[in-house]
């Protein structure tokens, strides 16, 4: 004698997850080879460091200002020069999980596509923060002053763009999947232009009409004029909120392309 068994008894029952656990288990994923491998995080700090070491003076001895004045303007841009090129290599690694198969599997795991968009995006902000951190307090001894209230709505700021961003170079690796040399392409194509064009490594003020018109289309330039309010200690500034409104729009933007592409791809 045999036992007939439905269908749903016979298959196993598929555990419910939320979104937030979702998005919790792809940054811990993602974030685990760093911490297992902390020296690519000194690597990384070698960029911005020689920004600070070798342009800092260039800048300082070129503005005829103290060297406390012009660190408290050039170190914020700085900051945000690490979020721009660090969420910008988001796709990057997508691009090298889809050559070798293991972005397909995640695709079949039990979580919800959008998930693995948020979390990746979240766990190229966690180094951020550690970089900001240590270049800031590089930066102290030689007259750089920190509102600790200041920085830290600073880094909730750098989290937001750095979403926004992170999402939009997941897109773009995925849309150019098999082509390397697209995603290549396109991203040296807008990270350069996006940071000459903010101000962050020279003031515009004094450029051609035409940047100072391209600037104010530039989300960039209205985050690093937030960060150099927010680390003054001006937490009211209408640079400020013009800061935060760039942000979001550019998160809104970055998560409805970003959630849209990977909700379509095979």
């Amino acid at each position: 004698m045999t036992t007939a068994l439905s269908p749903t008894a016979a298959l196993p029952t598929a555990r419910p997850t939320s979104f937030a656990r979702d998005v919790g288990n792809v940054f811990v994923r993602e974030l685990r080879p760093v911490v297992r491998d902390p020296f690519s995080l000194v690597f990384s700090l070698l960029q911005p460091l020689v920004f600070l070491g070798l342009f800092g003076p260039l800048l300082v001895a070129s503005s005829g200002e103290p060297a406390a004045a012009t660190l408290q303007w050039f170190v914020p841009g700085i900051l945000v020069m690490i979020a721009l090129f660090g969420t910008g290599t988001t796709g990057a690694n997508l691009l090298f999980e889809m050559q070798t198969g293991s972005h397909e599997r995640t695709l079949v795991a039990p979580l919800r596509r959008s998930s693995l968009l948020i979390g990746r995006a979240l766990k190229e902000m966690a180094p951020i923060v550690v970089q900001a951190g240590v270049i800031a307090l590089v930066s102290v001894p030689f007259g750089f002053s920190v509102n600790p209230l200041g920085m830290l709505v600073g880094l909730v700021l750098l989290g937001l763009f750095g979403l926004g961003f992170g999402s939009l170079s997941y897109a773009l690796a995925l849309a150019s999947r098999s082509r390397d040399w697209m995603f290549w392409a396109v991203q040296q194509a807008t990270l350069f232009p996006l940071m000459i064009l903010s101000g962050m490594l020279l003031p515009l003020e004094g450029g051609p009409e035409w940047m100072k018109v391209a600037a104010a289309f530039n989300p960039v330039s209205y985050v690093v004029s937030a960060e150099r309010a927010l680390f003054a200690g001006d937490l009211g500034s209408p640079a400020v909120f013009g800061g935060f409104a760039a942000a979001v729009v550019l998160a809104g933007i970055g998560l409805a392309v970003g959630i849209r592409t990977i909700r379509v791809a095979r």
